[in-house]
C-alpha cells in the first residue's frame, strides 16, 4: 500500500512544491508540516546539500536542499522559501528531515490512472528517486521516492562526494631537479 493512501479510495493525497522552476510533489502523509523559511545553523563537514540544521520547538532538523542535490546551484531565499518538514525512514528509523523549498503549491489527489512510470530521459533527478509522473491540470508533476533520495546511503555519498579530493598520488610527486649542465665547447 502507497503510504500516502486513502483507505479503501486508491486515490492518493500529496503535497506538491516548486524547486529551480520544476514542480515536484511527496506523499501527504509523510509530511509532518509546513514552515517559513527561517536561518539554519551550517554544521562543519556537512555536504553541500545538507544545508545544516534548525531549531523546530526544540528539536535538531537537518535541512535538505534539494535543488543542490540534483545538482543544481543554490537558489536565492525569497518571502515564499518555506522548509517541508518530512519523515523518512533512516537506517530503519524514522528520522524527521526539513526539505528547502522555493514555494508549496497544493495538495493533489491522483489516482492510479494519474501515475505514469517515471521517464527513461529528461530530468534533473535519478529515475530510482521517482515513484512515477503525476498527471494534473495538463501538465506532470514529478512524485519523489523520500525514501530512496534521502536514504542514509544516499546522504552518506553526499558526504563523501562533498569532502576534499585527496593528496596526489606518489607518481604525480615533483621530479627531480635538472642535473647541473655539464661543461661544455659553448
Amino acid at each position: 500500500m502507497n503510504p500516502s493512501s486513502e483507505p479503501g479510495g486508491g486515490r492518493s493525497s500529496y503535497l506538491s512544491f516548486m524547486l529551480a522552476g520544476e514542480e515536484y510533489a511527496v506523499g501527504l502523509l509523510r509530511v509532518r508540516e509546513i514552515i517559513e523559511y527561517r536561518p539554519v545553523t551550517r554544521v562543519p563537514g556537512m555536504p553541500a546539500a545538507v544545508q545544516g540544521v534548525i531549531n523546530l520547538r526544540g528539536s535538531v532538523v537537518p535541512v535538505v536542499d534539494l535543488a543542490v542535490k540534483f545538482g543544481l546551484p543554490p537558489r536565492p531565499i525569497t518571502r515564499w522559501s518555506c522548509f517541508v518538514i518530512v519523515e523518512v525512514a533512516l537506517d530503519g528509523q524514522q528520522t524527521v528531515l526539513g526539505l528547502l523549498t522555493d514555494t508549496v503549491r497544493e495538495v493533489l489527489e491522483l489516482g492510479p490512472a494519474d501515475i505514469e512510470p517515471p521517464p527513461a530521459f529528461g530530468t534533473r533527478v535519478r529515475l530510482e528517486f521517482l515513484r512515477g509522473m503525476g498527471r494534473h491540470n495538463d501538465a506532470f508533476i514529478l512524485l519523489l521516492d523520500l525514501d530512496r533520495l534521502l536514504s542514509l546511503e544516499e546522504l552518506l555519498k553526499l558526504t563523501a562526494a562533498s569532502e576534499e579530493a585527496p593528496p596526489p598520488a606518489p607518481s604525480q610527486a615533483p621530479a627531480a631537479p635538472p642535473a647541473p649542465e655539464a661543461p661544455g665547447n659553448g
